[in-house]
């Protein structure tokens, strides 16, 4: 016999959802979620570390070798003979670029909001690479670093960047003067443009290996 206090349009109660499940996301949701929070987490902290130890490292041993040339070199101008002359050292104020490439009478004010807009784009590089990429985290961690240690020279003072290292002869030309910073810079460049060489052909190869599958599966 039929309930005569049953309402004939209500749905039984256990299809209604409880008041703490509405609107709340799946336990794999919340889980995955989760797990790409500390992906993201764990790849900060691989690049923070990579950059806490090389950023320090280059900008003393840059200043230290500045300085250590400021007091020596200057007043000997250069040293032929050290290490047998392959690569001599040079004092040198440097106004213009890197390895003394000149732009202009006064280019201080120019080369400081250069260096800024560079840095920051560098930073930017560093915030989107991947935790595992160390190839690309190491080269940027350089040019921060290298472009750090010849930024401070023209804050500090009007006279330039000071260059030490050099002129070395390489048979068909001779290679500029340069410092710690420079050296900085050129591996770190070096370094990124493997990287990004690097990344091309990893994408390019999941390319090919996604457009293969289909046929693959056809054929079998």
């Amino acid at each position: 016999s039929q309930d005569p206090f049953a309402d004939a349009g209500s749905t039984p109660a256990a299809s209604t959802p409880l008041p703490n499940t509405i609107n709340r996301p799946p336990r794999t949701a919340r889980a995955e979620g989760g797990a790409a929070l500390l992906w993201r987490f764990t790849n900060v902290k691989r690049k923070l570390a990579m950059l806490g130890v090389l950023l320090p490292l280059i900008l003393i041993a840059d200043i230290i070798t500045k300085r250590w040339a400021v007091n020596v070199l200057q007043e000997e101008v250069s040293r032929p003979d050290f290490m047998g002359g392959y690569v001599p050292l040079t004092f040198a104020l440097n106004r213009g670029a890197a390895f003394g490439i000149s732009i202009g009478n006064d280019p201080r004010w120019f080369f400081i909001p250069v260096a800024l807009l560079a840095l920051g784009l560098m930073i930017v590089l560093m915030v989107r690479a991947r935790g595992d990429d160390y190839a690309r985290t190491i080269s940027l961690s350089l040019v921060i670093a290298g472009a750090l240690g010849n930024l401070i020279d023209r804050v500090r003072w009007d006279h330039g960047v000071v260059d030490f290292i050099g002129p070395i002869d390489l048979g068909f030309m001779n290679w500029p003067i340069f410092n710690v910073a420079d050296m900085a810079i050129s591996c770190g460049a070096v370094l990124l443009a493997i990287s990004f060489w690097l990344e091309e052909r990893t994408l390019k190869r999941a390319e090919m290996k996604a457009a293969s599958a289909p046929e693959m599966g056809a054929s079998s």
